[in-house]
């Protein structure tokens, strides 16, 4: 069930209505019904996964509390976290270890080859897998308790609307305020108000800006020998807008459903195109997955304790495992390198005390273009891809005629607009400025007409687009 979709527009009301009515005590096991039947829309079966996952992690929780022999927690952990991660392998990676296997003995000429195995990913593993992982580890430090609610553990791992794509929230945050959801009052105007707000922003983002520009980056990636330079840097640098309203509209929507509902979930994004250097950027972009690996691998690592060629080491390695999270493919690993490089050199550098506007906007311009570069080789098919991308720019300089008829004049407006509208909340958010609160200082006919013209474009605008048609959102797949 897509956010996007007419099933989440009469799925989501339902779901509210019935929370505000049932006892205070009904509300985690109705949340927790909702949720599975949510992610079950996608495939039934694929349920249990994270009933084991839940179920495991739960159990090992309890087992930790309990006991302070160190060998014994240290095996609990082990067991629990080698069940978790060999689940994500076989679902996620085991077909491409298997692929590459085969292709080695091609090299060697063995002559053998092993099957590849008949598996769907499972949507959003990537995400639960971590934030189940996150809880356990936690009470393995004793930075937490365990939770010994199975129902409101439960919850916290597949609740609806972070389930498939984030944040990937830490148990600290999350368990407390579903505590707080069995006693207190829901039903309250403001909540409701800037919840529903976030997620209609969200859908703005979504449908009305990166599923017209997956229109024109699908076009020029999918058709890139009849492009050159300057078209292939328009597709990848539209591609960078896309995969940001595209992210950052499904966290707005997720955000801003849990805030109807009375849970607040932890800020993903913070106008990452904004930073001035690439470490500022991973402040700035999916920072519950950027958080988590800092937490969880990159201190366990040694972080930057073990000196400074150990401390780089440490980065290289994080973002080689963030790029294998994000995708399966040596163009991921690829992504996640050339990160990880451009962290390096960020930190080899002489820090800046303060910058002036020059100075930002040189250094922003030039951030983006090396964050740019590397979403070629995230977007591209395989390596391969890639680099006939980068082949085909030297080749010709480009024709942006081709590329006109992707979209007809009223959708290149629309766009346009969408894009002005994206830039300026997130200058003005820069600023400091949180537009809600302003809004709601305004007199009352101008906030309602501007919440009137928020949804009505996401309605109208969202369904009249080039090509129709509900999109999936990109992080999905991961």
């Amino acid at each position: 069930m897509l956010f996007n979709s007419v099933q989440f527009i009469i799925f989501f009301p339902i779901v509210v209505m019935i929370l505000f009515l049932v006892p205070q005590k009904l509300r985690i096991y109705w949340l927790l019904v909702a949720s599975y039947y949510f992610y079950m829309c996608w495939n039934a079966k694929y349920a249990l996964l994270i009933a084991f996952s839940t179920l495991i992690t739960w159990v090992t929780g309890i087992l930790l509390e309990k006991s302070e022999c160190k060998w014994k927690r240290k095996l609990c952990i082990g067991i629990c976290c080698l069940a978790n991660f060999g689940v994500l392998f076989v679902f996620k990676y085991l077909n491409f270890a298997i692929e590459n296997i085969n292709h080695l003995m091609d090299v060697i000429n063995s002559g053998g080859h092993i099957k590849a195995l008949d598996l769907l990913l499972p949507v959003g593993i990537s995400f639960y897998t971590f934030q189940a992982v996150g809880y356990i580890i936690d009470v393995y430090r004793k930075d937490i308790k365990a939770e010994h609610n199975l129902c409101r553990y439960a919850l916290f791992i597949s609740f609806f609307p972070q389930l498939v794509a984030g944040p990937i929230e830490r148990a600290g945050n999350m368990l407390d305020q579903l505590k707080e959801l069995e006693k207190k009052q829901l039903l309250q105007y403001r909540q409701v108000k800037n919840g529903f707000l976030m997620m209609a922003w969200g859908m703005f983002q979504k449908v009305i800006v990166s599923d017209r520009l997956a229109i024109i980056v699908d076009e020029i990636y999918g058709n890139y020998s009849e492009y050159g330079l300057t078209t292939i840097i328009f597709g990848t640098v539209m591609f960078a807008f896309q995969i940001y309203c595209d992210f950052d509209g499904y966290t707005n929507i997720a955000c801003g459903a849990a805030e109807v509902m009375g849970i607040r979930l932890m800020k993903n994004f913070k106008q990452p195109y904004l930073a001035t250097n690439i470490r500022e950027f991973w402040r700035r972009w999916h920072i519950s997955l950027t958080s988590w690996f800092r937490d969880y691998l990159y201190i366990p690592l040694g972080g930057n304790r073990k000196g400074t060629v150990r401390k780089y080491i440490n980065t290289i390695v994080v973002f080689l495992v963030s790029g294998l999270w994000h995708g399966v493919g040596w163009n991921f690993l690829l992504w996640g390198a050339i990160h990880g490089v451009a962290q390096v050199c960020s930190g080899m550098r002489r820090k800046d005390e303060k910058l002036n506007f020059s100075a930002k906007l040189r250094k922003g311009i030039f951030t983006f273009a090396v964050v740019d570069f590397a979403w070629l080789f995230f977007r591209a098919d395989s390596v391969g891809h890639a680099l006939a991308l980068l082949k085909q720019m030297t080749t010709q300089i480009g024709d942006f005629s081709m590329i006109g008829g992707c979209l007809d004049f009223g959708n290149w407006m629309i766009l346009l607009l969408g894009l002005l509208a994206v830039f300026f909340v997130d200058v003005v958010h820069e600023r400091g400025i949180r537009i809600r609160e302003w809004l709601e200082k305004q007199e009352i006919w101008f906030r309602y007409a501007v919440y009137l013209f928020l949804f009505c474009s996401c309605l109208y605008m969202g369904v009249n687009y080039a090509d129709g048609g509900v999109t999936q959102f990109i992080y999905f797949q991961f």
